[in-house]
């Protein structure tokens, strides 16, 4: 539950508004039906059980972007209703939902919202004593909106780029295993789902140690660079490509067979072979584990046996492509000898 608050901020502001709203306006709601105002006290409640319903679905289906647009829409539209039936006393309730909009939802609809709910008190006038306080309100509201906008502008952008700083590798500019874990589960979920096939390729830069330990760590990065320089030239725009750390990469490929696998990773050793060097002039070559997704396969299981499968390219000499599938078919021969 916290963990989804800290990482969703407009759950989490669909969830401050909901209890807001619970412990705020149902007071309120009480106070008007003992008063005998059953219009406002209605007003009160629906509003109070809207915000709350709308938390709830949030919450259960993770769909913020259209739960947030609605609450925006319910609750400026409750705060309008309310500066109608109540008068003057009901303004009040509009300016934080000029607030809470740009939060809610995407800036060009809240600035919509606002100004129809600004629009909308100014004609029914009812809940102005005098016109100049209809100006002086609608002036003030526009002035909340214009702070509101400009702290959730600054605010969206910072969280981007915190975001982008969280997933990507700062060296490579390749996504960093935080990132691959999330794809490799939406993979797994993909293919059970649609049945597309996908391909995990664990690469290691071979006798990486020694390149830094002779030539330095800044060739060492170098080597780094041009690898994923290298490999994004001759790749699809839709497969991925992340760090999993230090000189190890993994490929993620989608709608690949075994024989098109095969290729795809015979011609990816043979560019290696021929472009790949590090400034000293040396050949620098990568091991390679393959291994395409099974029905029903985890993970973490499916990362383990590309794992395996690059474990035994290196053992038996690295330079090598290995695929996990061929270990499974080698071991009753191996028995059976």
């Amino acid at each position: 539950m916290f963990y989804r608050l800290k990482t969703d901020f407009r759950l989490s502001i669909i969830t401050l508004l909901g209890i807001s709203a619970i412990l705020g306006i149902s007071p309120f709601a009480v106070m008007r039906f003992v008063q005998g105002n059953m219009l406002a006290g209605v007003v009160d409640l629906t509003i109070m059980l809207s915000i709350s319903a709308g938390m709830v679905y949030a919450w259960i289906t993770g769909d913020t972007a259209r739960t947030g647009l609605a609450m925006a829409i319910v609750a400026s539209a409750g705060a309008v209703t309310v500066g109608a039936v109540v008068g003057e006393p009901g303004l009040f309730w509009l300016f934080p939902c000029l607030v809470t909009s740009f939060f809610l939802t995407e800036s060009r609809y809240a600035i919509f919202i606002n100004l129809a709910a600004v629009v909308a008190l100014m004609v029914h006038g009812v809940a102005f004593s005098s016109t100049i306080q209809m100006f002086s309100f609608s002036a003030t509201a526009v002035v909340v909106s214009c702070c509101a906008y400009v702290f959730a502008f600054r605010n969206e952008n910072q969280r981007e780029r915190l975001e982008h700083l969280a997933t990507i590798d700062p060296l490579t500019g390749v996504k960093n295993r935080r990132s691959m874990d999330e794809e490799l589960a939406m993979a797994a979920a993909s293919g059970a789902r649609t049945g597309i096939s996908y391909a995990l390729v664990l690469l290691d830069i071979d006798h990486f140690k020694k390149i830094n330990d002779e030539h330095g760590h800044g060739v060492g990065d170098h080597v780094l660079t041009d690898l994923v320089a290298l490999i994004e030239q001759n790749i699809r725009k839709s497969d991925q490509l992340f760090r999993f750390g230090g000189e190890e990469f993994v490929l993620l490929m989608s709608g690949v067979d075994e024989t098109g696998l095969r290729a795809v990773m015979h011609n990816l050793q043979h560019i290696m072979h021929r472009f790949l060097k590090h400034p000293g002039g040396g050949q620098v070559t990568a091991s390679f584990g393959v291994a395409l997704l099974k029905a029903g396969e985890s993970p973490d299981d499916w990362l383990a046996r590309a794992d395996a499968a690059l474990y035994e390219a290196k053992a038996s000499g690295r330079d090598r492509i290995v695929y996990a599938d061929d270990i499974v078919a080698e071991e009753p021969a191996a028995e059976t000898a």
